[in-house]
């Protein structure tokens, strides 16, 4: 089967994002200078592979850690990455949305998305307000990372535990929690598409704010566009039109637009 462009670009992050190999071998977490740097898509710090940091994990640190202090980089970083990028980073650029992806193609009956899905796609506001910035404020804990984030148990809970015999001594109520979150993500995804991005992720609530600014990302001509539906047909998402809140800008409703109405910014 031919891979899109878009696939690729997916692949090739997932790399980059974690091309330290000898992590992978050794077991060990690379805390280079480079470390103090964020990728733009859900990627945990503590992936022996990882050479860079994650958005959301920063933020809770950040949080965290400055009792005084706003966290003017990481808070910069998220600012920078949503006004040039906003939710394209969701379909371009995420280990984890490529994962999802992949999982959704295995034949399996289908949730189609409803008025069910669209007001669960709410839920990640709620899980970004509490578990990323209330609960690090109130001085507790990284609240996503340490209870919800299936791509740290993923990327580096397991491989550590694996590889690590202290740390298999150590397993307890709340790494047994994280891989059951995790193993329900996974079910989920494979008959809800992208379930994690759409209901619980707050990286993408995050970057759903600029959806009205970002500089990249698709557009729909008012001139040619007829309002046939067409789009909104075939989006997976829960959008309720291309360019909105909930729109990844994956580019897949480009070629269902009869008129070519809906194309991506300054790419007429």
């Amino acid at each position: 089967m031919k891979l899109s462009k878009r696939r690729y670009t997916q692949l090739i992050s997932a790399v980059l994002y974690n091309c330290n190999i000898k992590g992978f071998v050794s077991a060990g977490i690379y805390n280079g200078s480079v470390k103090g740097v964020c990728v733009p898509g859900l990627n945990c710090y503590s992936c022996p592979g990882a050479v860079a940091s994650c958005p959301l994990g920063s933020l809770q640190t950040g949080l965290l850690s400055s009792r005084y202090k706003i966290p003017y980089y990481i808070l910069g970083t998220i600012l920078l990455l949503g006004v040039l990028f906003g939710r394209f980073i969701c379909a371009f650029l995420c280990p984890f949305g490529l994962l999802q992806e992949l999982l959704y193609k295995l034949p399996v009956r289908k949730v189609k998305k409803c008025k069910v899905t669209r007001a669960l796609s709410w839920l990640k506001y709620v899980i970004l307000l509490v578990f990323v910035i209330i609960i690090p404020l109130l001085k507790l804990e990284p609240g996503f990372c340490k209870y919800i984030c299936p791509a740290g148990t993923l990327e580096a809970g397991i491989p550590l535990v694996i590889s690590n015999a202290p740390l298999q001594k150590l397993i307890g109520v709340l790494f047994s929690w994280k891989v059951f979150v995790l193993a329900l993500v996974l079910l989920v995804c494979l008959v809800c598409y992208r379930a994690f991005c759409r209901f619980i992720c707050p990286l993408g609530a995050l970057y759903s704010l600029f959806a009205p600014v970002a500089v990249v990302g698709i557009e729909v001509s008012k001139e040619k566009c007829t309002g046939c539906g067409e789009c909104m047909k075939n989006c997976l998402m829960d959008c309720q039109k291309p360019g909105d809140r909930e729109c990844i800008h994956c580019g897949e409703c480009i070629g269902h637009c009869q008129t070519c109405a809906i194309s991506y910014k300054n790419n007429t």
